[in-house]
């Protein structure tokens, strides 16, 4: 499923299947999960190359590999997440922030990614992905599940974490932080009663709009919805010397708001992109905490379907597209 034009539905289109260079696989795709990143592109928002084959939590089996490729056999099942390469000589990589890369490549964006039932990857920046996960399961971990894991890491270890926006990656991380014995406090959007019930579902302390206070002071709180009006309500529901992080990768204006919001030692961060460190400390503990994708599973074909739905919020947990040689009778 390609991408021509900004603002226009993605087109099926047949390719010759590529062959890997030096360092890469050739991945037949088994699931691809659907990212509001994704949305973004579509929209504009996020400049891409184009035209441009969307996709960044792709789940699949190795069928080749190009030379010099090491550690990765064929018929191995490896997940492709957004950082497709960093150049690994600039400031950033030497010092262990390839997240922050500055000659970066990102899987569905500026290379091709796997809305499609083959792709190419570079063999450096896949992960095996553990047996715990069937390939629905796993293709969100591969950056609703990343994202979440980092963005949680950077809101510290406090007691009481709120997660703004109860999508694809609130529902991963927030097993993790249950299991971590912290209270976790979910906010949607005003109206969304399933959302809500889902998130308690899940175990969170309250569920409630994100127009509501929560019960208590937060220590943190993290915003997985790309709408910068959420920021300054976040500064107000964690206590002095809390965090808000936002863990998007586009968000709307933040509004101004009273300095008095930020005073008491309040911080917010934003996080970028991910290390491959985090790839692996995260599926570590996915398989620890017993982490469950709750996902909705379309065609490839239907990828125009599940981006709308996913706009519209009618999607609980993760979209995920499946290519129909691994759909499921």
């Amino acid at each position: 499923m390609q991408l021509e034009a900004v603002g226009t539905p993605l087109r099926l289109v047949s390719r010759q299947v590529p062959t890997p260079g030096r360092g890469e696989l050739l991945i037949e795709v088994a699931a691809c999960g659907v990212c509001r990143t994704d949305l973004h592109i579509v929209d504009g928002e996020i400049e891409s190359r184009l035209p441009i084959v969307p996709g960044h939590e792709i789940v699949g089996i190795v069928v080749a590999a190009g030379e010099g490729v090491a550690d990765v056999a064929i018929g191995d099942r490896v997940g492709v997440p957004w950082l497709g390469h960093s150049c690994g000589h600039c400031d950033y990589c030497r010092t262990g922030h390839e997240n922050l890369c500055d000659s970066p490549a990102f899987t569905g964006c500026t290379r091709d990614g796997g809305y499609a039932t083959h792709t190419v990857a570079d063999a450096r920046f896949c992960f095996r992905i553990p047996d715990a996960f069937s390939n629905e399961e796993a293709a969100p971990l591969l950056c609703a599940g990343l994202i979440g894991w980092r963005s949680l890491r950077a809101a510290g270890h406090g007691a009481r974490i709120g997660l703004y926006g109860f999508g694809a990656a609130a529902h991963i991380i927030a097993q993790i932080a249950l299991w971590q014995g912290r209270a976790v406090y979910a906010f949607t959007r005003a109206g969304d009663e399933e959302g809500q019930a889902f998130a308690r579902s899940l175990g969170c302390a309250w569920a409630g709009s994100s127009e509501d206070s929560p019960p208590v002071e937060l220590d943190a709180a993290i915003l997985f919805a790309p709408v910068g009006d959420l920021v300054p309500r976040a500064l107000r529901a964690v206590h002095k010397g809390g965090r808000v992080i936002c863990a998007g990768i586009h968000m709307s204006d933040i509004p101004s708001f009273p300095y008095a919001d930020l005073w008491g030692e309040r911080t917010i961060a934003s996080v970028a992109n991910l290390t491959r460190e985090d790839g692996t400390s995260f599926f570590e503990i996915a398989q620890k905490a017993n982490v469950k994708s709750v996902t909705t599973v379309f065609p490839l074909a239907q990828a125009n379907v599940a981006l709308d739905r996913l706009r519209s919020g009618a999607v609980v947990g993760a979209a995920v597209l499946v290519p129909s040689n691994y759909a499921k009778a």
